[in-house]
């Protein structure tokens, strides 16, 4: 394959869940380093990063509908851009993305993407670039300081899993738990809100399993962690996702409680609420004994908005275990949920279990399970009606004079004033949306 000019503009298009989006960020800034200049889109870059997901079937396939279609309107406008695959299909996946995808020229995954440069720099040579080792450490050593950020900024803390939910990939794409450490995690915060954050948001597969040694040589898990963040003057407002109900302790539930900039939020999945879906799915808990840890983090934080993830559809589930999923969620009272249909991934133990659901079963399933999630969230917006508390403004919204901000409890929060991006205001909740909720500034500034 013939040399190409080393690229001067680039775009990330991350897929998926947060710890994406982290990593898209940081891969823009090893590019930015380089000399390369961000572009708005796809079309206008001379690079483009594929940030992608493996976690459902449709985004495996969106990838290569995205890079056909990169291809075709690079050959339109005269030119191609060059192209890698990063994330997790590149480390589920490999050098087969470039026997299905032959326009591919990088593929890194999300434990070698601080390689990104040297490999794009390989393959404008005229090469390509294939890298799907795990040294997570290393890639966190040799990735820059942190520059400029948003008001909320994210922050992985850990990565990879141990639990091996029949279901998952994680596992096998992002490797073992791994945390990294105290020291490095609090000098990185402090960058963050030297370069603008109010807000910090910890990532990990498994983020309450985050564990370290502190500045004394103590181990302290997720809640010491978040204790020494709270030490930082600017810092407003800390958060994590996403939880397993197995690594929830005693002291990161009394956190909830006593650390004043901890948010009341929790986002933890449960996925079924049938035990025997739950053990067929190598998930730890028990329905009963999730229910009784959300009393206690309720009993220690009573106003806290939770979340949580379920699976519709897992193989051999009935209809009477699909109905103790609901009966779960009206017990749960979630302010917001994720659902998903059981999607089979390749290599997992879930895949090729017998009683596989059929797809109209499945379609069916999740509207009514969306729906009963629906009717919590918006029960949640209606009851925070009448309150007041602070707003984090994040951005301007799409009317004159409007601003879009996040409550405390996570809502989306929209009302207009005289503020800006990163102010924290006070604002009367006023009007509940399913989405959203409307708001009447009180004050500029928060005190």
């Amino acid at each position: 394959m013939s040399a190409t000019p080393p690229p001067r503009t680039f775009h990330v298009k991350s897929f998926g869940c947060q710890m994406n989006v982290y990593d898209g960020e940081r891969m823009a800034e090893l590019l930015t380093a380089e000399g390369m200049r961000a572009a708005d889109d796809g079309a206008a870059a001379d690079l483009v990063v594929l940030n992608t997901c493996h976690i459902r079937e449709k985004a495996t396939e969106k990838v290569y509908s995205d890079i056909g279609r990169i291809v075709k309107d690079g050959r339109e406008q005269g030119a191609v851009p060059l192209i890698a695959v990063a994330g997790c299909v590149a480390q589920a996946e490999g050098e087969e993305i470039m026997t299905r995808a032959p326009s591919v020229r990088v593929v890194v995954g999300p434990q070698a993407y601080h390689r990104l440069p040297a490999m794009v720099a390989e393959a404008a040579a005229g090469g390509r670039a294939t890298e799907t080792d795990m040294p997570a450490e290393a890639k966190f050593a040799a990735l820059p300081k942190r520059r400029k950020v948003g008001a909320s900024a994210f922050l992985t803390v850990q990565e990879g899993c141990d639990k091996f939910c029949t279901y998952c990939v994680v596992p096998y794409t992002r490797g073992a738990e791994l945390s990294r450490p105290f020291a490095d995690l609090v000098s990185e915060a402090r960058a963050l809100v030297e370069g603008g954050a109010r807000e910090i948001t910890l990532l990990g597969q498994n983020v309450n399993a985050w564990a370290g040694n502190d500045e004394k040589g103590r181990h302290v898990g997720l809640a010491g962690l978040a204790e020494e963040l709270g030490k930082i003057d600017q810092l407003a407002r800390i958060r994590y996702t996403t939880s397993h109900p197995a690594d929830m302790d005693d002291a990161l539930i009394e956190a909830h409680g006593n650390n004043p900039k901890l948010m009341p939020f929790l986002h933890l999945p449960v996925q079924s609420g049938s035990d025997r879906v739950l053990k067929a799915m190598n998930r730890s808990h028990t329905a009963e004994r999730y229910l009784r840890l959300l009393e206690r983090v309720r009993a220690s934080r009573p106003d806290i908005a939770l979340s949580g993830d379920f699976i519709v559809g897992f193989p051999g589930e009935t209809e009477a275990e699909f109905a103790e999923t609901l009966q779960i969620i009206a017990e749960a009272r979630y302010a917001q949920a994720f659902s998903f249909k059981f999607s089979a991934r390749p290599g997992t133990p879930a895949a090729t279990m017998d009683g596989q659901i059929a797809p109209e079963v499945l379609d069916e399933r999740l509207q009514r399970l969306q729906a009963a999630l629906q009717r919590d969230s918006l029960a949640f917006n209606h009851a925070s009606v009448g309150k007041r508390c602070t707003v984090l403004v994040e951005r301007k919204g799409r009317h004159a004079g409007q601003w879009l901000g996040k409550s405390p409890w996570l809502q989306s929060v929209h009302f207009t004033g005289d503020v800006a991006i990163g102010d924290l205001v006070e604002v009367d909740l006023v009007e509940a949306g399913p989405n959203s909720m409307g708001g009447r500034l009180v004050a500029r500034a928060a005190a």
